[in-house]
């Protein structure tokens, strides 16, 4: 495998602090974002390399291995084990086995693990992680669906479940980097990040909407048509519904995560609207209501 300079991708130096890496990746990947450059392919592989390079150092531990192995970092812990076997082996003597230097790591895990160590077996790898991200609106997140996302210049076709949180990470096995020496694929961790809607409010797998309602059917009472996530419904109102008040549709939420027809609830808060505008006729009805 190739080695890659996370920190030139970030355009960073190895000094850098933690305060600089999060802010040169926030930057770019503004820059670089898929909703930004959809038909841009370079674009979507550079963004997947900036959270690639992120992931690993903002990472305090998987920095400090990458810094000292390079691109075997990954495999650091059987690394450090089989130079100590080699250096017991070697009465001590480890420095002949190696001369400093993350380029001699690779072929030192070949003459370490090839034919010449374990009777002849190569050690499997398994192949690095990757990381994604995915955008949804809350209405996009209501219903399953299937979505295409690059993810190091290949195109992964997968299902979006219904109801997925904002942040919620999902694994996809086998859709990371590949083993080397026959071992197995990485997995890739996509996350899940959805936007708040102008009118509904999530909160778990109910869902809050503010209805505004006239002072008449407030007072006499009648019927309302409020949008839900499914479509409209009639929504009756009492008599003398005062303002602030709260009615929970049943069933009318947010799908619940891979439970198959179970809905969360809908909670309408009525917001009366004071009338304006009267007219002098109106406004003698409200002065005799008034006295009444």
């Amino acid at each position: 495998m190739a080695f890659v300079d996370y920190y030139q991708i970030l355009g960073l130096d190895k000094n850098a602090d933690d305060k600089a890496i999060k802010n040169a990746y926030r930057k770019l990947a503004r820059k670089y974002h898929p909703d930004l450059n959809p038909n841009d392919k370079e674009a979507q592989k550079k963004f997947q390399e900036l959270n690639e390079a992120n992931e690993v150092l903002s990472d305090p531990e998987k920095r400090k291995k990458y810094d000292k192995y390079g691109k075997d970092w990954q495999h650091s812990e059987e690394f450090e084990r089989a130079r100590q076997a080699r250096s017991q082996a070697a009465g001590g003597q480890e420095g002949q086995w190696f001369g400093g230097g993350n380029e001699g790591f690779s072929d030192f895990f070949e003459s370490m693990f090839g034919s010449g160590f374990g009777g002849g077996r190569q050690a499997r790898f398994r192949g690095q992680d990757y990381q994604a991200e995915i955008h949804l609106g809350l209405r996009d997140a209501y219903e399953t669906h299937k979505q295409t996302l690059t993810v190091n210049g290949k195109n992964i076709r997968i299902t979006v479940p219904a109801g997925v949180e904002n942040g919620q990470t999902i694994k996809i096995p086998g859709h990371g980097g590949p083993g080397s020496n026959g071992g197995p694929n990485g997995d890739l961790y996509i996350t899940f990040s959805v936007s708040t809607d102008e009118k509904f409010r999530r909160s778990g797998n109910d869902l809050h909407l503010k209805a505004d309602l006239d002072l008449y059917t407030a007072v006499l009472g009648g019927e309302l048509v409020v949008e839900t996530l499914s479509g409209k419904v009639k929504l009756p109102v009492k008599p003398e519904t005062q303002n602030g008040s709260v009615v929970r549709l049943k069933g009318k939420g947010f799908p619940v995560y891979k439970q198959e027809g179970q809905f969360g609830d809908l909670y309408v808060t009525f917001d009366v609207k004071i009338p304006t505008n009267l007219t002098d006729r109106q406004k003698e009805l409200f002065t005799e209501l008034s006295k009444s």
